[in-house]
């Protein structure tokens, strides 16, 4: 029998569980939103299977006591049977309830950000759970629940390497100060130390005031953890990552977790990330990365939002159709300051049916989406797509679209995606790049899923974990809407 964390203290010393095998039958009153139980019989191994679920669910990112209410070992105890049978019920609904949580996440429909576009499927357990009941699969139910990604998983190994780290007071913040770098002497090298010893298992924290070539080392793999640039040098930017305390870091896992359980129950093997956080495009083929690729996403006024769609064509060349939105605060302000500007810039104006105006930008050197863009359809609007301008790939902050992503090589991927394809062959594409003023659309030989998702943190290829900035809030707006919803369901 598997030992377990007791989930509230009894009033009474525990008694034992009926024997192994013994059946007891619990009429289950649901929680809501999940459909009623009907009487079922548990056996007493199938008892300590979901006792011992619920005693994990911190693991997964929930509070320790979220899912039982007080006293339910002390009922499963009892040598009452009324009252081991009320504890029976308490605990098939709190089971229940748990693996809506670990299955599907935590949020109601009405709690999400619109810009949130990739939300999970509803998830009733009841039948699965009475399925699994009636087969002796409890077991296998409750490990087929989290999300089946090793992402997930690897991040439920830092919740629990975090949390340790919290449990023995976390760090200490390396006082403000001028940059630290290689050659230096100071006090605070001694803080960077042990601020960085806590994390990087290589670092040995120490009395010596000096910043030597393994500090410089040390501090570089910690910038690339949090995404900064590797320079060794200790600036405000790196000083401000540092000191992060542990108890956000263990937020921004939690919040990650609570995003995979958004993603569908397998992803296709050939797709398009986009991590909108890292500001980064993979693609992937047959589950393994084939090509990486900075990328530009949106500011945060202009957010670029999770969603998963096909790309089934790219354009060649193509118009840049402008939004209204765009249009209006950016462009026409400039056309009325300085009389001229769109026509210099290869935009005109196009009279719709209604008998209201557009700005369409022509292809050509100076459009804004560059030679490529890659369709999706969604209903933001956005798309990937080459630029004109190459500036921000240089920065590590890549968060300055209107929303849309900008690729670093749009072509490579054009190329890649379109591997295998009879016409549409390396050289044709870029013999039609070259055209520039010529817009084609040409099909893929066969969709490829795209998914733009926001990653702030994740675990690298070697298991440590890797943190990023921010940028639109949603980590934060994320663990206040779980505690919302905690605060509902209490």
């Amino acid at each position: 029998m598997l030992a377990l964390a007791m989930l509230a203290a009894a009033p009474a010393p525990p008694q034992p569980l009926p024997a192994p095998g013994a059946p007891v039958t619990a009429p289950i009153a649901p929680p809501p939103q999940i459909s009623p139980v009907g009487p079922i019989t548990l056996t007493a191994s199938q008892v300590e299977l979901l006792r011992h679920a619920l005693a994990e669910a911190d693991t997964h990112g929930f509070a320790p006591d979220q899912f039982t209410p007080p006293g339910l070992d002390a009922q499963l105890q009892s040598r009452d049977p009324a009252a081991r049978h009320a504890g029976e019920s308490e605990l098939v609904a709190a089971a229940l309830r748990y693996a809506e949580a670990v299955h599907a996440g935590r949020l109601a429909p009405a709690d999400f950000l619109n810009e949130w576009g990739l939300r999970p499927a509803p998830y009733d357990p009841t039948p699965d759970f009475t399925a699994a009941v009636a087969a002796d699969s409890i077991g296998a139910w409750l490990d087929s629940l989290p999300p089946p990604y090793t992402g997930y998983e690897a991040l439920r190994t830092a919740l629990a390497r975090y949390r340790e780290i919290a449990a023995h007071g976390g760090w200490r913040a390396v006082p403000d100060g001028p940059p630290l770098q290689r050659g230096v002497s100071d006090p605070r090298v001694v803080a960077l130390r042990s601020r960085l010893a806590v994390e990087d298992p290589t670092v040995v924290a120490g009395k010596s005031r000096l910043f030597d070539d393994s500090l410089t080392a040390a501090v570089a793999r910690a910038q690339r953890r949090y995404g900064l640039d590797p320079t060794g040098v200790v600036n405000g930017e790196t000083l401000e990552a540092l000191n992060v305390p542990v108890a956000d870091r263990i937020d921004q896992i939690i919040a990650n977790m609570e995003r995979w359980r958004w993603l569908p129950p397998s992803l296709p093997p050939d797709r398009v990330q986009v991590n909108i956080a890292a500001a980064v495009l993979t693609l992937f083929r047959n589950d393994a990365p084939t090509l990486s690729m900075k990328a530009v996403t949106g500011r945060p006024d202009d957010q670029t939002p999770m969603l998963q769609s096909q790309i089934a064509s790219i354009v060649l060349n193509p118009p840049w159709n402008v939004p209204p939105s765009i249009a209006a605060k950016e462009l026409w302000p400039k056309e009325h300051a300085h009389p001229g500007y769109l026509a210099k810039h290869d935009f005109r104006v196009i009279t719709n049916p209604d008998g209201t105006v557009r700005l369409q930008q022509r292809a050509g050197p100076l459009a804004a989406l560059g030679h490529v863009k890659f369709d999706f359809a969604n209903k933001y609007g956005v798309y990937l797509h080459d630029t004109p301008t190459h500036g921000t790939f240089g920065k590590f902050a890549r968060q300055d679209s209107h929303g849309c992503v900008r690729l670093e090589h749009p072509a490579a991927l054009a190329k890649a995606l379109m591997d295998g394809d009879a016409k549409w062959t390396p050289d044709l594409i870029d013999q039609t790049i070259a055209q520039g003023d010529t817009t084609v659309r040409a099909p893929l030989p066969a969709p490829i899923t795209v998914l733009l998702l926001y990653w702030t943190a994740f675990v690298g290829v070697d298991g440590q974990a890797n943190f990023r900035a921010d940028p639109y809030g949603w980590d934060e707006a994320l663990m206040q809407r779980i505690a919302a919803a905690a605060r509902r369901s209490a």
